[in-house]
């Protein structure tokens, strides 16, 4: 199937032939969907907790941070360019239009000095035209300005959301990648005063984030009395998959190489599973809010680890009880319980096993990474719904699936799509350590089915796409995973620029 020159330009990336084979099968043979048994909802594959509730895991996670037990990483993928953050700004440019045409181009510019990088834009604009950005609005040079924001002069549309300017201050105004810093210091303080980030940055963003991170070190670090260890990585080479021509043959250059496209987020599995952590927060970089808005955040993602670290306790203590071969009967049925009612992984075979089943069977369910995911209710927003779900093995448990997951050519998968109440914008936690204190090896837990082709061209040529299984879909599809519901407003994501314009953000 491949040359000798496809096996050097798949060696050179880090793929193994097989791999490369396994790929173009997919694409053959697509993927299989996965059968909802039902969408999670509150009392039912979602937790919704009272005050008192809620305070006594809070208490439980600020004992954990006290008491100095495992190390503590916050955990931001970060490489995304904001160029599509900025997609109505380019099609103004490209339509060659003069003055504002649309609603949304308008609010832009009536609204231009509520964005925290106003002042910087109007200083390129006398630097790079020699009149400040008012004044050559009044000349109608609107393509210009915007040429200075996003081309020559900020070089706003070709760099990450993370070194946008998101806020102002009195003092001082933050970009994203300093909001999530400042975040780590309210919820992911670990011993010693240290605040451990990891963020995925692209390549060519790298050096722009090290040295933006330099630049404001010392003053962040006085300001909150911790010490920052900051770490970078880049999505592996090795996670490319191959593009397909519409004959589901690899598409290739002129020269005869194969095209590779990017995997998508679910590449990240890689690297996180690179961490040395015993918790790990999830959060994606677009998702903060100035300081006066931080308590709702701060307090969930204090709930949430909360309810790890309590969960993550029971589950370690029954794990050391079920390795003693005389464990009694009525405590195998008291750790049943705690997986169908705190875990809600159910098997509906379960009555048909012996006891050294039983055990086996225990041992699996318990022995795994687990994640306590924040649920928000779905008020239109896109995100992946929770559900439970069929798993390979039988079994039933809580999964979070993108829509291409779903057969919806089949009515009765359907409908219960779209029953799903909730959404998940990228809130979780992760237990990511063993009840011996190893680490587990994520890549065991993916479910490499869960992958989705999309449409795409090159050269004018249509080609075929293959994504992995999404960071918290299929690659974490076998962790233990929890639903629990959170608030609205920590849920506050920049898509577009304008975002940058509601009340949330000002």
């Amino acid at each position: 199937m491949f040359s000798k020159k496809d096996l050097a330009q798949l060696s050179a990336k880090g793929i193994s032939a097989q791999v490369a084979e396994r790929q173009l099968e997919g694409f053959r043979n697509g993927f299989p969907f996965l059968k909802i048994e039902k969408a999670a909802e509150v009392g039912s594959g979602i937790t919704r907790f009272s005050y008192e509730e809620k305070e006594r895991n809070i208490a439980v996670w600020e004992e954990y941070l006290t008491k100095n037990k495992g190390k503590i990483l916050k955990f931001v993928p970060a490489s995304g360019a904001a160029s599509r953050m900025f997609k109505d700004l380019f099609e103004f440019l490209n339509n060659n239009s003069q003055t504002p045409d649309n609603e949304f181009i308008t609010k832009f510019f009536t609204e231009k000095e509520k964005f925290a990088f106003y002042e910087k834009w109007d200083w390129e604009c006398l630097e790079k035209a020699g009149c400040a950005l008012d004044q050559l609005l009044e000349f109608g040079e609107y393509r210009r300005v915007l040429k200075i924001l996003l081309e020559n002069g900020l070089n706003y549309g070709n760099l990450p959301k993370g070194l946008l300017l998101f806020h102002s201050y009195q003092d001082e105004k933050r970009t994203s990648f300093l909001e999530h810093l400042v975040e780590g210091v309210l919820y992911a303080k670990g011993g010693q005063n240290v605040v451990c980030l990891h963020f995925t940055v692209s390549p060519e963003h790298k050096n722009l984030f090290e040295k933006h991170f330099f630049e404001n070190i010392k003053k962040y670090e006085k300001k909150f009395g911790v010490r920052f260890e900051i770490s970078f990585s880049e999505q592996k080479k090795s996670t490319d998959t191959i593009a397909v021509t519409t004959d589901n043959e690899p598409f290739r250059e002129e020269d005869g190489s194969i095209v590779f496209r990017p995997g998508g987020h679910g590449a990240l599995i890689e690297n996180l599973n690179d961490l040395d952590a015993d918790i790990v927060f999830v959060k994606n970089i677009d998702n903060v809010v100035p300081d006066r808005l931080k308590e709702p955040t701060v307090e969930y993602k204090k709930l949430i680890a909360g309810v790890l670290v309590a969960l993550q306790q029971q589950a370690f203590g029954y794990l050391q009880e079920l390795e003693n071969e005389k464990i009694s009967d009525a405590k195998l049925q008291i750790i049943t319980k705690f997986c169908e009612s705190r875990l809600n992984n159910f098997n509906p075979h379960i009555s048909g096993l012996n006891r050294c089943e039983l055990i086996v069977y225990l041992q699996k369910k318990l022995n795994r990474p687990i994640r306590v995911c924040g649920m928000v209710k779905n008020e239109g927003e896109p995100g992946g719904g929770p559900y439970l779900v069929f798993n390979a093995d039988g079994t039933i448990s809580p999964q979070i699936l993108e829509s291409s997951q779903i057969n919806i050519a089949e009515k009765s998968q359907c409908d219960l799509m779209e029953k799903a109440t909730h959404f998940n914008p990228v809130d979780l936690v992760c237990g990511l350590k063993n009840y011996k204190g190893e680490k587990f090896q994520l890549l065991d837990y993916v479910d490499n089915n869960a992958c989705f082709i999309s449409s795409k061209s090159k050269n004018g040529k249509e080609l075929k796409a293959l994504e992995l299984p999404g960071l918290w879909n299929g690659a974490m599809s076998d962790w233990n995973t929890v639903f629990v519901e959170v608030p609205i407003a920590t849920f506050n994501p920049v898509k577009t620029v304008n975002d940058l314009l509601r009340e949330q953000h000002q």
